[in-house]
């Protein structure tokens, strides 16, 4: 029996997919009766006895679905009572005591994927540091991890919109040198349009799944609440604790950044308890198994692409790398885009641009024609432009010495 055929079976038969033969034939280079076969075979067990109707059945799978967030008896009954259950409080009690109890008994399948077959990717989302001078910084560290191997990587992000999740799984292969088979994802936003739940597959957003196409992997979703389907990626989202000490330990972002690279570079000499190797050492029999890289244009597409949404806020200013750059005041509360190019930041609203500034270490970055626009809308706006301007060049001068 082919070892990762097998243990994509258990995965989906522990989530109640049945496979879509053909597509898992593709994907596994095998007859799409190579996989039926091993679902059936592994799927058929004794017959039970036929069991008589019970007014619950049509509410089983939405039941288990509410046990899992979690919900009370009292409330799942009120639920389905709407939804048009015509049977007795007790019959749902006692369904629910049965299927807590299974689940409790139920052994945790441990799944060793083979060699290149899979990642598994999340994120540790806004962990709040302070610098050594107080200063927040709030990040999210993207994750991820090899199935075989163990072997991780993890970067320091501000956002996790789905061009920096992209840039981030561009930047892990090139870490890796190769691409995984498949990536098993949560429901997040930037993957998905609709989640996976009992009634409807996932569904993979168009951009990301062409994304997908040309890296050359098949993404894979884990339903809601069954963390033990992604549970290598969530014990690494737990490690992150780690960084928890190095509060008041560092000056600015960048050094922050060479904490986290390190971080990498220590988890993966360590001994894994899973496989009791470590993550570099273990690697060295996975990464002649991955797939190659997609060309250098087909990545390179994907690494230009530096466009990023910011809400103006009410001071006239968006967010870049941990510095503020303003804007007209006009735009206070709408969305605007930002591209990067030659260390200028270019500043749009539906196209048109709006700004533009050098991106500097400076905390704060006012543009001085802005910081007058802003008098102007405020209390002074009686005063003369004279008057406004020299406030405004004083105050700027201030805000340049921060």
């Amino acid at each position: 029996m082919r070892k990762d055929i097998y243990e994509r079976i258990q995965i989906m038969k522990k989530d109640d997919i049945k496979p879509n033969f053909s597509e898992m034939a593709r994907i596994y280079n095998c007859d799409y009766r190579t996989i039926k076969k091993y679902y059936v075979e592994d799927y058929q067990g004794p017959l039970e006895r036929r069991k008589r109707p019970s007014k619950l059945d049509p509410y089983k799978e939405i039941i288990k679905e509410k046990l899992a967030i979690p919900c009370s008896y009292q409330s799942i009954y009120y639920y389905i009572v709407k939804k048009g259950y015509k049977g007795k409080y007790t019959i749902l009690r006692d369904f629910c005591n049965q299927y807590k109890a299974k689940k409790i008994n139920e052994a945790t399948i441990r799944f060793e994927t083979s060699p290149g077959l899979q990642a598994q990717v999340d994120w540790k989302e806004n962990m709040k540091l302070f610098s050594k001078h107080g200063e927040e910084f709030i990040i999210n560290i993207f994750l991820t991890v090899l199935g075989y191997s163990r072997l991780k990587y993890i970067e320091l992000t501000l956002d996790k919109n789905q061009d920096t999740l992209e840039k981030c799984l561009i930047n892990s292969f090139k870490y890796y040198g190769g691409v995984p088979v498949e990536i098993i994802f949560d429901n997040m936003k930037t993957v998905v349009d609709h989640s996976r739940s009992n009634y409807h597959e996932a569904v993979i957003n168009e951009s990301f799944y062409q994304f997908s196409k040309d890296m050359g992997f098949k993404v894979w979703t884990c339903r809601a609440f069954r963390p033990e389907t992604k549970g290598k990626v969530e014990n690494l989202a737990k490690i992150m604790e780690r960084l928890r000490v190095f509060n008041n330990e560092f000056s600015t972002l960048e050094e922050l950044e060479k904490i986290v690279k390190q971080l990498n570079t220590d988890l993966n000499n360590e001994i894994s308890q899973a496989i009791d190797e470590k993550p570099f050492e273990r690697f060295e029999k996975e990464k002649k198994y991955l797939r190659p890289l997609p060309n250098d244009d087909v990545v390179n597409g994907y690494l230009n692409l530096t466009d990023l949404t910011r809400i103006v806020s009410k001071e006239s200013l968006i967010t870049y790398n941990n510095r503020k750059y303003s804007v007209n005041p006009k735009y206070i509360g709408k969305v605007v885009s930002l591209t990067i190019t030659n260390n200028i930041l270019y500043i749009y609203f539906n196209k048109e641009l709006i700004n533009k500034h050098e991106i500097t270490n400076k905390k704060i970055n006012y543009a001085e024609q802005d910081y007058i626009d802003i008098i102007k809308s405020s209390v002074m706006r009686y005063s003369s432009d004279e008057e406004i301007t020299k406030i405004a060049k004083k105050n700027l001068k201030l805000y340049d010495e921060l």
